[in-house]
């Protein structure tokens, strides 16, 4: 192993954290499934870092790391609805805007051909909020929280969750324009 596989290193311990968030969410040990899910937050920063700081980008960390991410979110937040602790609606949503992201990839690839998976910026903030949601609503469940916060953040977070679907296949709708445009010149 090189320095530089480190990042996918991190990424791929992230995808081994989520089967034990899940299981404690699950079982109810909110504190321990908090505390992961915020080692596991913070590794996807650290694993970031270390990519941009010293020049260890990777294909393969640029599709590892974001499926991480997703399998972190989106197990977690079923497994909080399976608890009853947010609401199935939310669920679904960030699962429709996923499905609509990478099968809008899918499609590009097939139809276009190679893009980048460089993430915008409403989709990292997404990531945020969803981030911010877990950790609050597992808090919640350890500590007293104003319910009105977490009402705000599960407004702001399915806000997040419209525009960053919404602004992905808007960007990938002119892309596939302009290479067709172009292409259609070049012939």
């Amino acid at each position: 192993m090189k320095f530089r596989d480190i990042p996918n290193l991190i990424s791929a311990i992230r995808i081994l954290l989520v089967a034990p968030v899940v299981a404690l969410i699950l079982h109810g040990d909110y504190l321990a499934a908090l505390l992961l899910f915020v080692i596991a937050g913070i590794s996807d920063g650290i694993d970031g870092y270390l990519a941009r700081h010293f020049g260890w980008q990777s294909r393969l960390g640029s599709i590892l790391d974001p499926i991480a991410d997703k399998l972190l979110l989106i197990a977690t937040f079923v497994s909080l609805s399976q608890v009853g602790l947010i609401s199935i609606w939310l669920v679904i949503a960030a699962i429709i805007r996923d499905l609509i992201i990478v099968g809008g990839a899918l499609i590009f690839h097939i139809y276009i051909g190679k893009f980048d998976l460089a993430p915008s910026y409403i989709s990292k903030f997404n990531t945020f909020m969803q981030i911010l949601l877990v950790v609050a609503v597992l808090s919640l469940q350890i500590t007293q929280i104003p319910l009105w916060v977490i009402d705000w953040i599960v407004i702001i977070t399915i806000m997040t969750i419209f525009l960053s679907g919404l602004s992905y296949s808007i960007i990938w709708g002119r892309k596939a324009r302009q290479l067709t445009r172009k292409h259609n010149i070049d012939d």
